[in-house]
């Protein structure tokens, strides 16, 4: 294999797949990136055996081949060059890279040794709004769960529908204690509603490989998404990253988010975020309790926490209180995240009572992002 690229193109492919190289004693290639040379393009292909990522840059192609190289080792001496045509050349057992006045050798591993990486033809195909779709992913893989007892948790659910004439899907995640659910556009593939539940891990892959691209025009708006049975791909300009899907059944989430309320809240976001934050220093260390106290007479609520070791601390903000007065014990830390995970103004915060699960919303789109937190139960 020979071949020359620029720097730029070179680092792309790398910055895209070597994230993804695993040490694996019985698969020591596993830490390497496949390099394939043919026509006018470079291919790089990196896989953990449960996911695989590939990225296709352009390149001036003298002898078509394939190799592996060691990935973080490759990426990490590519950063260093300058910013000039890079010249790659392979033999039996290494690599010759030039560039200027630097000239290295890198000992790599036969191509032949590389996992198969299946080529995977899809059943249905959607077209998602790529800016929808990260923000999406923010708003919902904080809260899959991180313990692997319950397999489907530790996975985002994707629920694709028809709404009005056009398509829309809902992405919903838990971890028994919050519930995060946000519905975005889909561009075009829906016909019928469909569910499928997608790893964390191959989403927080995807979604760091589209930050790589935030600076580069000329890409597509959209994010294609195929699915078979068992597999998922996702494609993004010249990026595939293939992933396997979670079998198991995702539970009925719907029943527990509250649909009628007690009391209803309208509050500053950022005034909220300062009171649960101040509370939070006095909460209990593994609990990590603070007390809401809703009263719609002063139009306030109340964030409280106390510590037997460090002492006690209340805070108030103004908010617009509707309803009965109410309190309620969270973990200061979920709610949090589910405040931070908002961009609105003014949140909707409404409850029942101390049992029950409490629903936050952004003020004025509360159909687009939903988040539950559980009551700490005293």
């Amino acid at each position: 294999m020979k071949l020359s690229c620029t720097k730029d193109n070179l680092h792309q492919g790398l910055s895209i797949t070597s994230h993804l190289m695993t040490k694996n004693v019985n698969l020591p290639i596993l830490q390497n990136v496949l390099v394939k040379a043919e026509g006018g393009s470079i291919r790089f292909t990196s896989t953990n055996l449960e996911m695989a990522v590939n990225c296709t840059v352009r390149g001036k192609v003298e002898e078509p081949g394939e190799y592996t190289i060691p990935s973080k080792l490759f990426f990490d001496y590519v950063s260093l060059l300058p910013n000039e045509t890079i010249h790659i050349d392979t033999s039996d057992s290494n690599v010759k890279v030039e560039c200027g006045s630097y000239n290295t050798q890198i000992n790599g591993l036969s191509a032949t040794e590389f996992p198969l990486v299946p080529k995977v033809e899809g059943e249905r195909t959607f077209q998602i709004p790529v800016d929808a779709f990260k923000e999406a992913l923010s708003q919902t893989l904080f809260s899959v769960a991180a313990n692997e007892s319950r397999p489907e948790l530790t996975g985002v659910v994707f629920n694709f529908f028809v709404f009005e004439g056009e398509g829309r899907v809902t992405l919903a995640s838990t971890d028994s204690y919050r519930l995060s659910e946000k519905t975005i556009p889909v561009v075009s593939g829906v016909t019928d509603p469909f569910g499928v539940v997608i790893p964390a891990k191959s989403l927080s892959e995807i979604n760091r490989i589209l930050s790589v691209f935030k600076d580069t025009v000329d890409l597509p708006s959209s994010l294609g998404m195929t699915l078979t049975n068992s597999q998922v791909v996702f494609t993004y300009g010249p990026v595939e990253l293939i992933s396997r899907t979670i079998e198991e059944n995702y539970p009925d989430y719907k029943q527990i988010i509250p649909t009628q309320f007690q009391t209803q809240a309208i509050i500053d976001r950022t005034d909220f975020i300062k009171a649960v934050k101040t509370a939070s220093l006095f909460s209990r260390i593994g609990l990590f309790d603070v007390a809401l106290t809703l009263d719609p007479e002063t139009k306030t609520i109340s964030v409280s926490a106390t510590d037997a070791t460090r002492g006690k601390n209340t805070t108030q903000c103004s908010a617009d209180i509707t309803g009965v007065k109410n309190s309620v014990t969270v973990n200061f830390r979920y709610l949090l995240d589910g405040l931070n995970a908002i961009k609105a103004d003014q949140i909707v915060f409404e409850m029942i009572d101390a049992s029950n699960p409490c629903l936050v919303t952004p003020k004025g789109e509360t159909s687009a992002y939903r988040y539950v937190v559980m009551p700490i139960k005293q």
